[in-house]
């Protein structure tokens, strides 16, 4: 059990609470004085309201003390990304071309489940412009640093969310994932986080990055991520590609196990290359689920880069976030972002077409490896964090995120549920993230091999700075 009730898991909170050994207001109280005392270092959070907050903490309080609490996360402190509509609160998605002084009077639907089943919202977490790359910094909000390490970057776009479950500032974090945007914050700060299957957790308004984008949680443990995407998983009819409505509960079954699962673990997809620290301890935790049962062979899934194919879908999303966005205000854009949508503006049609067509045609590749292998493994990333304000590693390509991030936007191409969870530390004392990926519609799947990991190494997070 953790000493302090800000650094106690969500789902030690509620038995806590359902034995009326602390409140959620106490909870709430202890999370607003960690953010007060780490943002201004860290910057996690680009908006924090205290009164609503306490607010909300105080109904849950009321509920559970009737014994009558609305869910399994009632009473649990909450973050939403600043990509995400929030009644009452500006969503300014990182940029100083969106207006704050305006109506905002709309709840998007994760937003709408969380306060229906009475967590307790803290605020919004920053994001780059957009959510355009896989760092997190933005001309409106500046740089969001690692937990691990303040020189470095701690991933993006969903990097405050990341941060903040790595800090313990809130246990339920909700992260956007477009082409790795929760697995990638995941892996470098070190917390567990999930990209569920595209339409699992419904979106309003649409990602202007389309059908790859993804909405999921970012925990400091699976079983509360389990919790948190049961009540994202309700449905909201404003998202007309959501699934069908179901009543499932992903905590069931969490700890059932990896035995005689079919685990395929390919270090590379056949193209990439990795640091020989993240090769080795992603290779020591795939033995360990080997260990625990499952089936585990060297095998790459046989596809190509899809680098083009992706390039193709999100240098398109952006050129179509700049069009809704008066000319006049253009000058204000991060000039990274403004490059990206500028060359999405010069895709021919057919390229664009074949795109489409080469996307099915992954999509179609998988499924049929998933008839073979119940599991992918590969590493989220190919090396640890590198330094915060750069777009790239030293070396690499500034212009563009996406040739360090080879393991995570093919699966936004195939909108397979995929998760990053800790797999060790490299000599520098950076996580590594092990990346594990299901066929659609098997987040169970995901959730239940990164919860036999965890069983065997409970998720160490940072040690909070002075």
């Amino acid at each position: 059990m953790a000493q302090s009730l800000a650094d106690a898991a969500g789902h030690e909170l509620v038995a806590m609470y359902r034995k009326r050994e602390a409140s959620p207001v106490e909870v709430t109280r202890a999370v607003l004085s960690r953010i007060d005392a780490l943002n201004g270092r860290y910057n996690a959070f680009c908006l924090v309201d205290a009164e609503r907050a306490l607010e909300a903490a105080r109904q849950s309080e009321s509920r559970w003390m009737k014994g009558a609490p609305a869910s399994a996360i009632d009473g649990l402190p909450a973050t939403i990304k600043d990509i995400i509509l929030t009644k009452a609160w500006p969503t300014l998605r990182g940029s100083r071309t969106v207006e704050r002084d305006q109506p905002w009077t709309e709840d998007a639907p994760v937003t709408a489940r969380l306060r229906e089943a009475g967590a307790v919202i803290l605020g919004k977490t920053t994001t780059p412009e957009f959510g355009w790359k896989g760092v997190c910094d933005s001309p409106l909000t500046g740089i969001t640093r690692n937990p691990w390490n303040p020189a470095l970057t701690s991933g993006g776009s969903s990097g405050g969310a990341a941060l903040a479950a790595a800090f313990r500032m809130g246990c339920l974090h909700v992260g956007t994932d477009g082409g790795g945007s929760i697995r990638i914050p995941a892996g470098f700060s070190g917390v567990f986080g999930i990209k569920p299957t595209f339409g699992q957790v419904a979106a309003y308004p649409l990602s202007p990055f389309g059908t790859i984008a993804h909405i999921g949680p970012i925990t400091a443990n699976v079983e509360d991520a389990a919790r948190m995407l049961t009540v994202l998983s309700r449905p909201d009819t404003r998202d007309w590609y959501a699934l069908p409505p179901s009543v499932r509960d992903f905590s069931k079954g969490l700890d059932a196990g990896v035995k005689d699962l079919r685990i395929a673990l390919s270090m590379t997809l056949g193209y990439a290359s990795v640091d020989s620290e993240v090769a080795a301890l992603v290779e020591r935790a795939a033995k360990v689920l080997a260990e625990e049962g499952a089936i585990v062979e060297r095998r790459d899934p046989g596809f190509p880069d899809p680098f083009e194919t992706f390039r193709l879908h999100w240098f398109s999303g952006a050129s179509l976030v700049r069009r809704a966005i008066p000319a006049e205000r253009w000058p204000l854009l991060d000039p990274g972002f403004a490059a990206v949508a500028e060359a999405g503006e010069r895709i021919p049609h057919m390229d664009y077409v074949t795109a489409v067509d080469r996307r099915g045609a992954l999509g179609f590749h998988m499924q049929q490896f998933h008839t073979e292998y119940d599991i992918l493994l590969t590493p989220t990333l190919p090396r640890p964090a590198f330094e915060a304000g750069q777009v790239s590693p030293n070396g690499v390509d500034q212009s563009n995120w996406m040739h360090w991030t080879p393991f995570s936007y093919p699966f936004n191409l195939t909108q397979q549920p995929a998760a990053s969870i800790p797999c060790g530390f490299t000599a520098a004392g950076l996580p590594v993230g092990l990346h594990i990926v299901a066929a659609k519609y098997r987040d169970d799947l995901v959730l239940r091999v990164a919860r036999a990991y965890e069983r065997r190494h409970p998720i160490n997070l940072p040690p909070l700075p002075a």
